[in-house]
């Protein structure tokens, strides 16, 4: 059964390495330095799916304080269509309902065509005039 919870200091190079081998095209390769500032400022800003001890799926779920946005969804392949990643949409669905947003934007690579399914499946609509997927939480 696979576990979520926030991501630590202790799970980040598992977390690089997901992203850099599982993750769709980005214009950014993630890094242990970036994901380490991200741990430290926001320790619930990283959501990891966990099985048998071993990081399967993770999510960034980042609040600024007027929009919600998720970025750096990963699964490990062996576990795609096993609905991690509609587990890690959903706790971070949930935590941006809990701060108050009213919308949560997917940051979505425009290339990455296979997932755009997904995030249409998940309830997310692209809007054209800024190229983000969002959905609308009231």
């Amino acid at each position: 059964m696979v576990a979520l919870r926030y991501a630590t200091l202790d799970d980040l190079p598992a977390v690089v390495e997901l992203w850099n081998a599982e993750a769709g095209p980005t214009r950014h390769a993630g890094q242990l330095p970036e994901a380490t500032v991200l741990v430290e400022r926001d320790p619930h800003g990283l959501v990891i799916a966990e099985l048998d001890g071993r990081v399967v799926g993770a999510l960034i779920a980042g609040w600024d304080g007027w929009r919600f946005h998720i970025y750096r969804l990963a699964v490990a392949s062996a576990h795609r269509r096993a609905g991690v990643a509609s587990a890690l949409i959903a706790s971070a669905v949930e935590r941006a309902r809990a701060l108050g947003a009213v919308r949560v934007d997917a940051m979505v690579n425009a290339e990455n065509v296979d997932a755009q399914g997904f995030w249409r499946s998940a309830g997310f609509d692209r809007d054209s005039a800024d190229q983000r997927w969002s959905l609308p939480l009231r």
